[in-house]
């Protein structure tokens, strides 16, 4: 991702605007790597988000509502009890370095104004948040960093904070200028032009150095040490147009889309080199263009975290039923042949006569072949002929009663694990803990997990999401199979209209008819909300079937969310996650 030290410097200037003398009002934790401060200030509120994240270390404002635990993690606590009502008085970015300073001048116990400083250091996998009194003593950090962990640098409570090693011999082009670069970049003569001024510019991350060598040398194969004097001057154009932007604090909030709409990178500056293969939108701000970014991705990241004893719980149980239902149908392969025993004993009653106790083998023909071939019968010689016969019967009896169980037993296999795959989608589509804890209950009344209560704690009522068509009516979605049953089988009536993704795990959708007509449009838009709820989101021309409530029938004993239903027609659309969006009935 693009958020380099350029960027950070375009944001630390958007959030020194806002935010110059606001005060804290609460601070939250929704993560382990994740810290959410409230802000209040003359005329507005907002919510800082700072973020240690391995794979999205950043700060910016965010509209998003994560859920909290229940319990405070013990750095939550500490923040509150030094920054709570503090007032932030600087942001501080030394250079272009990827490191941002929070300065917040509080009352300590004794009643005394101190300043404490909040570092965010956005350091790939050495992220982390780290907490500075006013003497540079380390209070406490997100991620504490011992000798084992690290021979360069510990971060641990009473020690001297000390800042990371600086990046080795690179320039800062607001301090150095563009000519010094031009001449270091032109210096690496091999190298490709952008690698070049990765390594030779403080703050730019690769994204920004192809977009300078898309400018400098367009689409020519040439070495940075191999540039004419007009591809130089372009450079030293390109350069100093961002120079200037950094100057005037110019930067475009610039957010690349995939053609599917799915984010793929951000940038402070537009973005040409990828020719119409990704589209660039402008962001309103630099913190709305992170929020808009991050959001869905962070909430994916935080219900993995907690839904992960689940994952490993359904992945194991899948795999343990796959590798049965390859065994059992193994064993089925093998019952094919079983006609052969039947056929054997009748061969041997046929021919009882030439036969006596001891022998080894029956040679005979065949009279089941038209040919009328020779076979080979095995014996048991400690055996009569009958009772060779009632061998061979009897083999065949138990070959022929075990394909008839393997065929139900296979069969109940394959739906046990089209149900676990269902639940799979509705864990991998859960934003809330309370959908994890529907989730777990689910889980445990089928007896994949042992049952637990807490006696103090009151089970959440858990909704279906509600959307709202253009044309007025209700649509309903569940969230997970023991909702799915009930919103399909109970609260629905029976010329209400009914959509799942034709043979792919979803959530079962309904449109409250209230005894009008549904008009297409509302149908349409039923088909799509059930598509984008479904293991098919992010895929196009997706089938949906959709028929009234009482074609909607539950087999005898089966598990939760599993129906079957006929008389439906079929529906080929494409999720749009803004159009579902839209037609969300927010609650």
């Amino acid at each position: 991702m693009a958020f380099d030290g350029m960027f950070l410097y375009f944001l630390r200037h958007e959030l020194e605007e806002k935010v110059m003398g606001a005060r804290v009002d609460r601070i939250h934790q929704p993560a382990r790597d994740e810290i959410i401060i409230s802000l209040r200030w003359k005329g507005g509120a907002g919510k800082l988000l700072l973020s240690a994240n391995a794979g999205g270390a950043r700060a910016h404002f965010t509209q998003a509502a994560p859920e909290n635990p229940k319990q405070p993690p013990m750095f939550c606590m500490l923040l509150r009890k030094h920054l709570g009502s503090a007032r932030l008085i600087r942001l501080e970015q030394a250079g272009m370095d990827r490191i941002l300073r929070l300065v917040f001048e509080s009352v300590n116990e004794l009643g005394d104004l101190v300043e404490l400083t909040l570092v965010l250091e956005i350091m790939g996998r050495h992220s982390n948040i780290v907490l500075v009194d006013q003497n540079g003593k380390i209070i406490d950090a997100v991620k504490r960093i011992d000798a084992e962990m690290s021979s360069v640098r510990q971060i641990l409570p009473g020690m001297t904070y000390q800042m990371p090693p600086p990046q080795p011999d690179k320039l800062d082009l607001l301090s150095d200028g563009v000519f010094p670069i031009v001449e270091r970049v032109t210096a690496a003569g091999g190298r490709g032009v952008s690698k070049a001024l990765l390594s030779a510019v403080q703050g730019m991350s690769p994204l920004i150095c192809r977009e300078a060598e898309n400018y400098t040398i367009r689409s020519e194969n040439v070495l940075a040490g191999e540039m004419n004097e007009q591809q130089k001057k372009r450079l030293e154009e390109w350069l100093s147009m961002l120079r200037l932007r950094l100057r005037e604090y110019s930067g475009v909030p610039t957010i690349l889309l995939e053609p599917s709409k799915k984010p793929r990178d951000f940038s402070f500056l537009p973005i040409h080199q990828f020719r119409g293969a990704l589209v660039s939108r402008e962001e309103a701000s630099f913190s709305a263009l992170l929020d808009s970014f991050y959001a869905e991705r962070d909430l994916m990241d935080r219900m993995k975290q907690r839904s992960h004893d689940l994952l490993r719980l359904l992945a194991n149980t899948s795999d343990r039923i796959a590798r049965k239902i390859t065994a059992q149908q193994e064993e089925l392969r093998e019952c094919a042949n079983r006609d052969r025993l039947k056929i054997s004993g009748d061969l041997i009653n046929a021919n009882l006569y030439q036969l006596t106790k001891g022998d080894t083998v029956l040679h005979t023909q065949n009279f089941y072949d038209e040919a009328l071939s020779v076979v080979d019968i095995p014996l048991d010689p400690a055996l009569t002929p009958v009772q060779n016969a009632q061998r061979y019967y009897s083999e065949y009896r138990k070959q022929d009663t075990a394909e008839k169980k393997l065929q139900e037993l296979i069969a109940q296999s394959q739906e046990e694990l089209q149900y676990l795959d269902s639940v799979f989608d509705s864990l991998a589509r859960a934003v809330k803990e309370s959908e994890l804890s529907a989730i777990r209950e689910e889980l445990s009344q089928t007896g994949y997990i042992k049952r637990y209560k807490d006696k103090n704690k009151k089970p959440e009522k858990l909704l279906p999401m509600e959307y709202r068509s253009s044309d007025g009516f209700t649509i309903l979605v569940g969230r997970n199979n023991v909702q799915n049953d009930r919103l399909t089988l109970k609260d629905a009536h029976h010329y209400d209209m009914w959509f799942h993704t034709q043979k792919i795990p979803g959530s079962h959708t309904v449109v409250a008819a209230k005894g009008k007509q549904i008009p297409n449009r509302t149908l349409e838009e039923a088909a799509v909300i059930a598509a984008y709820h479904s293991r098919a989101r992010d895929s196009a021309l997706v089938p949906v079937d959709y028929t009234i409530i009482k074609n909607v029938k539950k087999p005898s004993g089966a598990k939760p969310g599993r129906v079957i239903y006929d008389r439906f027609e079929t529906a080929i659309v494409t999720p749009d996650k803004d159009r579902v969006a839209a037609l969300l009935v927010k609650g």
